[in-house]
């Protein structure tokens, strides 16, 4: 690991990972939340995981316009669904 990794705990490791399998985080809130990069997320990703599991994920996330905020066609937030909204 470098350096900005080296200082990661568990907790954050597997937060991080977390983050990257999740389809609308992008890579740019797991830099503001743990100052990783989008290709120290990949070195991150590829030493935590098993190769396989690693070749799933990239390519998973390769081109996919919800991983990076300058891609995305609409705004940053969450989607309610009518049933959850208050009354």
């Amino acid at each position: 690991m470098d350096s900005s990794t080296s200082a990661l705990t568990d907790a954050d490791i597997s937060r991080i990972i977390e983050m990257a399998w999740e389809d609308r985080t992008p890579f740019e809130a797991i830099e503001l939340s743990y100052g990783l990069t989008e290709p120290q997320v990949i070195q991150l990703m590829r030493q935590q995981m098993k190769a396989s599991s690693f070749r799933m994920w990239r390519a998973r996330v390769s081109g996919r316009k919800t991983k990076h905020v300058a891609k995305r066609g609409f705004g940053v937030g969450r989607h309610v669904c009518p049933t959850q909204r208050n009354r």
